[in-house]
């Protein structure tokens, strides 16, 4: 298939049709585009038509293609046809982070994901200059722009969580870290100082704090394996920005949803699992840090509502404390009688009420909530259990017993 203005008109028709409604109509399409897929310069021309159509629901509907192409066609199986002809290859990855950057959010998505998919597949031993385009973005000071080189990275780099360790898994990550660290520290440094500076500017605080979550979720990945040279070297920054942004509130992020979490609670909520993280892993350089989080995350505790919007950072300010009742030198902190009268009455009573949201649920389907509670999916409750089966393995105290001003006794124990 050439690039010419005549294939890239057919491509159009075609992809309008997959949208119609009528199957008569759809499926002919869908079928026609899967015959040409195998063609030379045909993903080619769904980035032209990207780059070039006037038309918002065509350049949509050219981007979930491209993705889909790529995700059908992009792994080469030993023993079996290369489905994309190596020039289209070439061509793909000298194109498509500039043309992701300069898209809509919407296509921008869609592009993040086919750069991943490639990147699983290609990163770095044949992308060798992926990161270095990526990073180079930074400087832009476009946070539309940083936003989508942050979302893609995350999608690169969140398999360091699962992958098995291995010496070519840290080498990657050692080449990550060599590329990614620093820009990623200073970038960090400078979005905080621009939140401050814009603080009365609720538009610009949303494209902050979405910049904010990416760069803590980013940190987990890159920090999950082992603890870097680099972050080690420079925990003070990280800790100390985590901490003031964990003890933040504006009222310009507060959202009347009571269900859907609004960005604050989604930063708060990642900060939480990062210092999970550190507590649980690098315990000995994380200890200096530890009392102020806990103090930070009990507060966030026992102030924040019951709503459903919650639930995520409610879920993962208990783990971490959960992850703190491993530590050895806090064994007395969960041994202490106010503590853990402190500890049923404001976290694990009221993190166990049956609420409105619940109610809800059940009444519109009542099997499948009894089926996800006996799961364990009601991530509060789920969270709770971890909570105490940690401090039970770990600090084994009775807390039989404790009294409480509105109840007569807690019905509970830990033997």
């Amino acid at each position: 298939m050439e690039l010419s203005d005549a294939n890239l008109q057919t491509l159009t028709e075609y992809l309008k049709k997959t949208l119609d409604p009528d199957p008569a109509i759809r499926r002919p399409a869908e079928k026609f585009l899967e015959s040409v897929e195998g063609n030379q310069n045909y993903p080619l021309l769904l980035l032209t038509l990207l780059e070039k159509s006037q038309d918002n629901v065509i350049k949509v509907c050219a981007s979930v293609t491209f993705k889909n192409y790529i995700k059908r066609n992009w792994r080469i199986v030993e023993d079996e046809p290369n489905k994309i002809c190596e020039a289209d290859r070439v061509a793909i990855k000298a194109n498509i982070v500039h043309l992701m950057l300069s898209s809509p959010e919407q296509i921008q998505k869609q592009l993040s994901d086919a750069i991943s998919i490639i990147g699983r597949e290609d990163f770095p031993q044949k992308w060798p200059d992926l990161l270095t385009e990526m990073v180079n973005r930074f400087q832009s000071g476009d946070f539309h722009v940083i936003n989508g080189v942050l979302r893609t990275a995350h999608s690169l780099f969140k398999r360091y969580r699962h992958e098995f360790k291995s010496n070519e898994l840290w080498t990657e990550i050692k080449l990550v870290l060599d590329a990614f660290a620093l820009p990623l520290t200073n970038l960090f440094k400078a979005t905080i100082e621009l939140c401050s500076t814009h603080a009365n500017d609720a538009s610009a605080l949303r494209i902050l704090f979405s910049s904010l979550i990416l760069i803590s979720k980013l940190f987990y990945s890159l920090n999950f394996q082992d603890l870097p040279e680099f972050f080690e070297d420079n925990m003070e920054t990280w800790m100390n920005n985590f901490h003031t942004l964990l003890t933040l509130d504006n009222k310009l992020l507060q959202t009347d949803d009571e269900e859907e979490a609004g960005l604050l609670e989604l930063l708060k909520s990642q900060i939480c699992d990062n210092a999970a993280l550190y507590a649980q892993k690098y315990d000995e350089e994380f200890q200096r840090y530890l009392p102020r989080f806990v103090t930070a995350i009990w507060n966030l505790l026992v102030t924040t509502g019951q709503e459903v919007k919650y639930d995520l950072l409610v879920s993962n300010a208990i783990q971490f404390l959960a992850s703190v009742c491993e530590r050895p030198h806090y064994k007395n902190l969960f041994e202490d009688q106010n503590t853990l009268t402190s500890i049923c009455e404001k976290v694990i009573v009221p993190n166990m009420e049956f609420r409105a949201a619940d109610e809800e649920a059940f009444e519109d389907n009542s099997e499948e909530y009894i089926r996800r509670d006996l799961e364990g999916s009601g991530i509060r409750k789920k969270s709770i259990c971890q909570l105490e089966t940690q401090r039970c393995s770990h600090i084994p105290s009775d807390i039989f017993g404790i009294k409480s001003p509105n109840t007569e006794a807690w019905n509970y124990t830990s033997k």
